[in-house]
């Protein structure tokens, strides 16, 4: 069974940072990318960042220069990091992963997501 776990969500002031984490397990793939997505409320869910299995990244242009996205392929993880946060950066943030290895920007195109993580950026 696939699980992904993130964890590193909370409360931030403007300009501040975050750093988010999901934890993979029960993946059958030896090698698959991996994605941050965001949905506001009442908006459907957006790109974010991706990553490959090794280390190749994409990012929606409103966070870039601002968040990293990096993974521990030992671990099974994969990290976001937010800097200079914005009120708009305010969503849940979900973590997934593709079953093959490349940078994708849709949501369709992965096959398993996290809970989600609640990010809150006060102004």
């Amino acid at each position: 069974q696939v699980q992904l776990v993130e964890s590193g969500g909370g409360s931030a002031q403007s300009g501040g940072s975050l750093r988010l984490s999901c934890a993979a397990s029960g993946l059958t793939s030896s090698r698959y990318g991996m994605g941050w997505f965001l949905q506001a409320p009442g908006k459907e869910r957006e790109f974010v960042a991706a990553i490959t299995w090794g280390g190749s990244t994409y990012y929606v242009d409103s966070v870039k220069g601002r968040f990293t996205i990096s993974r521990d392929n030992a671990k099974n993880t994969v990290y976001l990091q937010m800097n200079s946060l914005k009120p708009d950066d305010t969503a849940v943030y979900y973590c997934a992963a593709a079953t093959t290895n490349y940078l994708y920007v849709r949501a369709t195109e992965y096959a398993y997501w996290g809970q989600g993580t609640q990010v809150t950026v006060s102004s």
